[in-house]
């Protein structure tokens, strides 16, 4: 794991707020990054669901943790969905839309898109609990193992997007992904949790389908594409271990 160590530091400083110093940024160190993204996943997940933890916990303390998650990531998730939301919703060709999600500014809908994602997360999580955000982390980070899969352009050059893309080799995705679904699968039988395998998948393959929409129409990915695909797996997990348990 030595050889991986500024990978490790580039992932955590990359996703999180968590102190580390990264003395090294190549596409090399990048591509150990995202493939250890979903463990950095789990270390946020593990301090976010500190309020649901209280007895009773209801909507009030999901919307906490959702807030603590969101503190710890420094909101740049979020900032992805809503820019991808603008460029996609704007219905431009893909140079506009581009242009559109490099403003700083927020529109319709991209307010409209956080509102409503914000809304489904809290309520489903106020209704799956701590370990449902644990895998929803999990998830949301194994989306970017898989965005920057060999084969998967960037739309533009520069940008995080552009470091990143391309950089992890699909064997090794489908490999951390198997781990993922097999340690959701353990952690199921465990807590009688048997939908967490089946929320992952599903968590993921939304990511997935967001992505594939993503590069038909903008040609590859942008770190704001990377942060609405977290947004995305994050909230298909907690809804589906909401409804399915």
């Amino acid at each position: 794991m030595a050889g991986w160590g500024a990978g490790l530091r580039f992932s955590v400083g990359t996703l999180s707020v968590f102190p580390v110093r990264v003395d090294r940024v190549d596409r090399e160190v990048a591509g150990q990054a995202m493939v250890l993204a979903p463990a950095v996943g789990l270390a946020l997940g593990s301090v976010s669901c500190l309020p649901l933890l209280v007895p009773g916990s209801g909507l009030l303390e999901a919307a906490l943790a959702l807030g603590l998650l969101t503190v710890l990531t420094r909101a740049l998730h979020l900032d992805g969905l809503a820019d991808l939301a603008d460029g996609l919703g704007s219905g431009k060709p893909a140079a506009q839309a581009l242009d559109i999600m490099k403003k700083s500014d927020i529109g319709p809908f991209g307010v409209v898109t956080l509102v409503l994602t914000l809304l489904a997360q809290a309520a489903a999580l106020a209704e799956a609990g701590p370990v449902a955000l644990l895998a929803a982390c999990v998830t949301g980070r194994l989306a970017l193992t898989w965005a920057c899969a060999v084969g998967v352009p960037s739309a533009r050059p520069g940008g995080l997007g552009d470091m990143v893309a391309g950089t992890v080799r699909r064997r090794t995705a489908l490999l951390v992904t198997l781990a993922v679904v097999a340690v959701a699968a353990l952690a199921g039988v465990l807590l009688s949790r048997v939908v967490l395998p089946l929320a992952v998948l599903a968590g993921l393959g939304a990511a997935l389908a967001l992505l594939h929409h993503a590069r038909r129409r903008l040609g590859g990915i942008t770190g704001d594409v990377l942060g609405a695909l977290v947004e995305t797996a994050t909230a298909a997990v907690l809804v589906a271990c909401a409804l399915l348990s």
